[in-house]
């Protein structure tokens, strides 16, 4: 691995590699944090905070509720119009994990 001069700015433990085959998808990805991480904070916004347990839990009602009371199927579209709020990251993993496409939409739009 050849050296970067960025890489003496990480933090110990971040590799400076990473496999991108370790994981099929973003959702994957997400997933695998929300269950191993379940109990730390995911994040934190006005005070509040999402920690990955809920943000796995509300991600996957949402999901439900996008295939279901909504009718989308795996593969169609869902426009994202938030801003930075704690309902964004549930909103994006619960449209990842239905296998649908996330569209991000700038709220200012």
């Amino acid at each position: 691995m050849e050296r970067r001069v960025w890489h003496s700015h990480y933090p110990p433990g971040v590799p400076a590699e990473i496999d991108p085959d370790r994981y099929p998808s973003l959702a994957a990805l997400c997933l695998s944090s929300c269950q191993r991480h379940a109990d730390r904070i995911a994040f934190t916004n006005q005070g509040t905070d999402l920690r990955f347990g809920a943000l796995d839990a509300q991600s996957r009602d949402f999901a439900a509720w996008l295939t279901g009371a909504a009718g989308l199927a795996r593969g169609d579209r869902v426009a994202i119009m938030l801003p930075n709020l704690l309902q964004t990251p549930i909103a994006m993993l619960g449209a990842l994990r239905a296998g649908m496409t996330v569209v991000n939409v700038n709220p200012l739009y």
